[in-house]
């Protein structure tokens, strides 16, 4: 689709929009209180520094296809498309600043109330989820007494560029995202977006703005994780970029979307145990390393979200579906199934656990030690069909992968399920079964 554009704020990422939509053959009208940016644009010459935008700009004004504007209410009436792309910093307090959004939404809604035709307003700044709904169309309905979906689209699409490569990444997106409440407002982007690579996902307002914070934590987290694994790597005379080159090979789970998937907590005989020694061995070497500290904190706060989630229902009898830290496992060390198990026991519930594969007459060595030390009376609380549990149970606690819908379907409308494991969609009861995430 080639068409005509607005795009409102010509600081980096409204820059970088209009230069490579313009590139891609679409009419580009730049707007900005700056008259300086303005006159620069018109000029055929970049507002910004960043590699190959000032070329861009240069043959995209030379082919009339970007201009320039203060006028904000001709650059609606002449487009078809607004793309909002104004500056969202931090205060001093670290809240985000959005006053530069609602000013923007009044001057299109303003503009919008004298156009007859349908616009669609693009929401491409950084914001936090909500903003759409709460602030973007409420004003662009109020200055122009029109309503969004009638008479005007909104959608929301992040902007994924990095500085220094800003055009690469626009021009070679790994994915682009599609926020709106409507299929016919997105497949207008989608039309737009028609030439890019990489996966297009249509989604809601709310997960477009999240995605966004999303990858910039995960981002701020990796680069926080090498950052501590050299450290220590250093202290301990050890290669680190050899073992981050080979660490990275491994895209089957280390560079993967495994264990990003929302769930419970963590545990087994691996990953508490290890992350305890790094941050002992890094307390003897007198080094600081604030995420690894965090990582178990972290863990134990999300299964006192589990224990606080069961005991809000104020029921009495609960039943556990699996106690193993891993489906298909017996393996109960440091399982936070079992430790949830425990703390509920203490807080006055009636616990009946059913596990598949756990026994206790065949539990052995290191494995029944840990039962036998942790929650003694577990055998009690064992039951041996998942019937039995079931049937007793006001809140049926989801704590396994090796479930599927034949075997929850007994489940009674008065039964509350908590799942913790977040199991497919397609294996999850529908109906008048009271279902509630972790954290989904």
């Amino acid at each position: 689709m080639k068409g005509s554009v607005s795009v409102f704020g010509l600081g980096y990422v409204g820059a970088v929009t209009a230069a490579c939509l313009a590139h891609k053959g679409n009419h580009v009208l730049g707007v900005d209180l700056s008259s300086s940016k303005v006159e620069a644009m018109e000029a055929g010459h970049s507002p910004i520094v960043e590699p190959r935008v000032s070329e861009l700009f240069a043959d995209c004004h030379k082919a009339c296809r970007l201009h320039a504007t203060t006028d904000a209410e001709a650059a609606v009436l002449k487009t078809e498309i607004s793309f909002l792309c104004v500056g969202t910093p931090s205060l001093r307090n670290g809240k985000l600043d959005l006053g530069h959004i609602e000013p923007v939404c009044r001057q299109i809604g303003a503009a919008l109330k004298k156009k007859k035709t349908f616009h669609l307003v693009v929401l491409r700044s950084t914001v936090l989820p909500g903003t759409a709904e709460s602030i973007v169309i409420p004003t662009l309905e109020n200055a122009s007494d029109k309503r969004m979906g009638t008479d005007f689209g909104v959608c929301v699409n992040p902007e994924f560029m990095r500085e220094g490569t800003a055009v690469a990444d626009f021009l070679q997106p790994a994915i682009t995202i599609l926020g709106a409440a409507d299929p016919a407002h997105s497949r207008v982007l989608r039309e737009l977006y028609s030439w890019a690579p990489g996966r297009i996902f249509e989604t809601s307002f709310r997960s477009a703005e999240m995605v966004k914070y999303v990858c910039n934590a995960w981002h701020a987290v990796k680069v926080a994780f090498a950052n501590e694994v050299g450290t220590l790597a250093k202290e301990l005379a050890v290669d680190a970029e050899s073992v981050v080159e080979i660490f990275t090979a491994d895209t089957k789970l280390n560079i993967s979307a495994s264990y990003l998937k929302p769930g419970f907590a963590f545990g087994g005989s691996c990953l508490p145990k290890d992350v305890r020694a790094l941050n002992y061995r890094a307390k003897e070497l007198d080094l600081k390393l604030p995420l690894f500290e965090s990582l178990l904190p972290s863990n134990e706060e999300h299964l006192e979200r589990a224990v606080e989630m069961v005991l809000r229902t104020g029921k009495k009898k609960i039943g556990i579906l699996g106690l193993s830290f891993k489906a298909a496992t017996d393996d109960l060390r440091e399982s936070p199934q079992v430790q949830l198990a425990k703390r509920l026991i203490g807080e006055g519930r009636q616990i009946q656990i059913w596990d598949d594969n756990v026994a206790l007459g065949r539990l052995i060595g290191s494995n029944r030690q840990y039962i036998e030390e942790v929650i003694p009376h577990i055998g009690s609380l064992l039951c041996p069909t998942l019937e039995e549990v079931l049937v007793n149970a006001e809140v049926v606690v989801i704590a396994t992968r090796d479930l599927n819908k034949a075997s929850l379907s007994n489940l009674r409308p008065d039964q509350l399920v908590i799942d913790l494991v977040n199991l497919e969609k397609t294996r999850r009861l529908q109906g008048p079964i009271k279902y509630e995430g972790i954290c989904w």
